[in-house]
């Protein structure tokens, strides 16, 4: 199984849910059968780190997002991958005008899957710290709920 998270330029929200589902999978023992990945629609921060303060936010909750690097999203992503995890209707827009008319990934929001009370996990790049706290409940949470789909889908 393999999951990948999709937001604008992967230095916020999608390497803050690869970082967080990878921790749950191994707390929930299958990190080893589940690969996760992130990626953005955009390529202005390709081979760089996530931003520093997505890392900050993150390492205070236990997260190490370190070894992350920003990666575009290609179009054979829509064949390597199961789920596609869009963190807001324009990247999942993105997605959908990319996605191959062959492609077997399925496509959603991350949010509208698993939380319920909104469907798009906020951009903080433009805001200040307490942006990334949102955007870090908002993807713990989901990520409880995408760990119980991906048990019951193995």
């Amino acid at each position: 199984m393999r999951v990948l998270f999709v937001c604008l330029g992967n230095i916020c929200r999608s390497p803050t849910a690869e970082g967080v589902l990878r921790h749950q999978l191994t707390e929930a023992g299958l990190a080893d059968v589940i690969e996760v990945a992130s990626a953005g629609t955009g390529d202005w921060h390709v081979g760089k780190q996530p931003d520093s303060r997505t890392c900050r936010a993150a390492q205070l909750r236990g997260y190490d997002l370190s070894s992350q690097r920003a990666q575009q999203v290609r179009v054979e992503h829509f064949n390597e991958y199961d789920l596609i995890l869009a963190m807001d209707k324009s990247n999942l827009a993105n997605l959908q005008s990319l996605r191959p008319g062959h492609a077997s990934a399925e496509l959603d929001l991350f949010l509208r899957r698993y939380e319920g009370a909104i469907d798009e996990v906020p951009d903080p790049y433009y805001g200040g710290e307490q942006g990334f706290e949102e955007v870090l409940d908002l993807i713990e949470a989901a990520c409880r709920g995408l760990v119980i789909e991906l048990k019951g889908r193995l």
